[in-house]
């Protein structure tokens, strides 16, 4: 054999083990999820309230991780939240399989205390009301524009508000936003620490001209196909190169932070943007 034809085999060998090990990366990366520790501190925080651990599931998408999915649960329960929230597209219209889902929030009901706020997904099942009463069943707070106080009820509390998706009205969508936001922390005094659930990050001007301190959010996937450096290559509501995929954000006082996900959607394969479930620990601040 030429030297010429043991070169072209080997560079064709050598093409196929590297895409076999790409292959595998992405079965790995598809198929398992990472956790993203945050820390944020908060100025005028309640003691009762320091150290306060808050466990973000977002975008579900009726994915499965594990049998009945364990390693999810199993994930969640050992890092002993005190609260979850579930920023939207719990399920997937696509492929809708709410019971699958259920089985998350059944395993961990006695775990910790669920927030709930709908995403694009569950509005356009047009089965809504249905997936937020099988889910109040289990002792979930729905959500809908509207806010929940948490802490001593001795003056040391917090507000949790979560809105709908925009998907919900015919309005403009930031439009909505800003009215439902007012909605929900209507009866909330202004000095208060607020903590938003809010699917769309896209919207964070809003948020930020709002006041709102603190915000839970998803949508994005992470922006499907994450390039070095650059970042996130396609979200909904952001188009190409979006700005909000991943990662905490903050602008004039308030801190966005926007998980990548655990599911996928239309786009079934993810590329170095593994899903994640996101831990945020509230301190007080030492300023």
């Amino acid at each position: 054999m030429s030297v010429r034809k043991r070169r072209k085999r080997h560079g064709i060998l050598l093409f196929f083990i590297l895409l076999l090990l790409f292959g595998l990366y992405l079965y790995k990366e598809n198929t398992t999820f990472g956790v993203t520790m945050v820390e944020i501190e908060v100025n005028g925080l309640p003691e009762s309230l320091n150290h306060f651990r808050i466990i973000q599931l977002s975008d579900i998408h009726d994915s499965k991780f594990g049998e009945s999915n364990s390693d999810l649960v199993n994930k969640v329960n050992g890092l002993s939240p005190d609260a979850i929230f579930i920023t939207g597209d719990f399920i997937d219209r696509n492929r809708y399989d709410l019971d699958q889902s259920l089985e998350i929030v059944k395993q961990l009901q006695d775990v910790a205390s669920f927030y709930f706020v709908t995403g694009n997904h569950e509005i356009s099942t047009n089965d809504e009301e249905h997936i937020k009463n099988e889910l109040t069943e289990l002792g979930v707070k729905v959500l809908s524009n509207e806010s929940v106080l948490i802490g001593n009820g001795e003056g040391e509390q917090i507000a949790i508000g979560g809105i709908e998706d925009p998907l919900s009205s015919n309005l403009d969508e930031k439009e909505y936003v800003e009215q439902v936001i007012n909605e929900a922390f209507q009866d909330i005094p202004d000095e208060m620490f607020k903590i938003l659930l809010s699917h769309r990050p896209e919207q964070f001007n809003v948020y930020v001209e709002r006041q709102i301190d603190l915000i839970f959010s998803g949508h994005a996937h992470g922006g499907q196909i994450r390039i070095p450096v650059i970042g996130g290559l396609v979200a909904p509501g952001q188009g190409w190169f979006p700005k909000y995929t991943s990662g905490v954000h903050e602008l004039d006082g308030t801190i966005m932070v926007v998980s990548r996900g655990l599911g996928n959607s239309l786009v079934p394969v993810r590329v170095f943007n593994r899903p994640e479930v996101i831990v945020v620990t509230l301190t007080s601040s030492t300023k």
